[in-house]
């Protein structure tokens, strides 16, 4: 008898744990809720719009247009030896700083190193050699080479002149964002180290030089935006962009805090594939956290500065922002 007793109790014991072990998996499974993967393919890349492009002329078009190639030896930036930033001649964006060119003698400015995803490479129409382009307009600059050991990073890149525009001073990149009023968005970009201005305007409308009253109206199309020029040395672009997702909020889908209106969507204006492809990253990363991003995606377009009591607007009034502000999301 005492044998059915206890083959009894331990029978009622695995029950019991059986149970309990159940009930527990099954209030886990009611807790931890499964994230849903990020729709980012709804985003659809689209190539440099022309009207962003500088008019060349005949000499520019056939080599930047048409691929060809100087001559040796005749190009402007051959010998040139000035400290400074070289910058596409088609499309503004900085290539090259003075301090990756060096002497090769082979008869066209040489480059060991571009800036950070400023260059695109691809297999040459003769099949054999490697062309690089502009990566935000896709302008011929020239060919890479490898494997010559002229420096350390056994790098060069062999452009023609007349693909560049040489500048003073360390690189000036942009980058256009609209995160609702640009009060708030400008004043929170101008103290980001590595920034060197930041300016509000008008972007991704149909009216040449909208004033504020025809915004306001919701009939241009134009969005509250903020153009942010910088060093890519000091801060990346990807920096710039988690900062704009941490400094307003990008799951309102009507406006931001209680600025309500067309004018005051979010989104991010890119003018490359790069700059694209971190957007589509950023927002991804913040919808598997369980975010509904209504941020926008769209090509860059033609920026207007806004009217100069608008500029500084914060610093003038010595106020704060008050429906912007930093929050940690990354």
């Amino acid at each position: 008898m005492t044998r059915f007793i206890v083959i009894g109790l331990i029978i009622l014991c695995i029950i019991v744990v059986f149970f309990i072990t159940t009930g527990r998996q099954k209030h886990s499974s009611m807790q931890e809720v499964p994230m849903q993967p990020s729709n980012t393919r709804r985003f659809t890349f689209q190539a440099l719009d022309p009207s962003l492009r500088n008019n060349l002329n005949e000499a520019e078009r056939r080599i930047i247009i048409s691929k060809d190639t100087e001559r040796p030896f005749t190009g402007a930036y051959t010998d040139f030896s000035e400290q400074g930033t070289y910058y596409c001649k088609w499309c503004n964006a900085p290539l090259y700083y003075s301090s990756s060119k060096f002497q090769s003698d082979c008869g066209w400015p040489s480059f060991d190193e571009e800036l950070p995803f400023a260059v695109e490479r691809q297999v040459d129409a003769d099949g054999r050699r490697t062309e690089i382009l502009c990566a935000t307009c896709s302008a011929h600059l020239g060919h890479v080479f490898t494997g010559e050991h002229f420096t350390d990073t056994n790098t060069r890149h062999c452009v023609n002149s007349l693909s560049l525009v040489f500048q003073n001073g360390e690189p000036v990149a942009e980058a256009v964002f609209a995160g609702g009023c640009f009060w708030g968005v400008e004043h929170l970009f101008a103290r980001k180290e590595g920034v060197y201005s930041a300016v509000s305007g008008y972007t991704g409308g149909t009216t040449e030089n909208p004033s504020y009253e025809a915004v306001k109206s919701h009939r241009t199309g134009h969005l509250e935006a903020v153009r942010v020029l910088y060093n890519p040395l000091v801060i990346s672009y990807e920096e710039l962009a988690k900062y704009f997702f941490e400094i307003h909020d990008p799951t309102q889908t009507d406006g931001q805090g209680p600025d309500i209106g067309n004018q005051y969507l979010s989104a991010v204006f890119y003018r490359n594939r790069h700059e694209f492809d971190v957007a589509v990253k950023l927002i991804g990363i913040l919808e598997a956290k369980g975010l509904q991003i209504a941020t926008q995606i769209r090509p860059a377009a033609v920026f207007y500065p806004a009217e100069e009591y608008h500029q500084d607007y914060y610093e003038k009034k010595g106020s704060q922002p008050y429906c912007h502000a930093w929050v940690k999301r990354f």
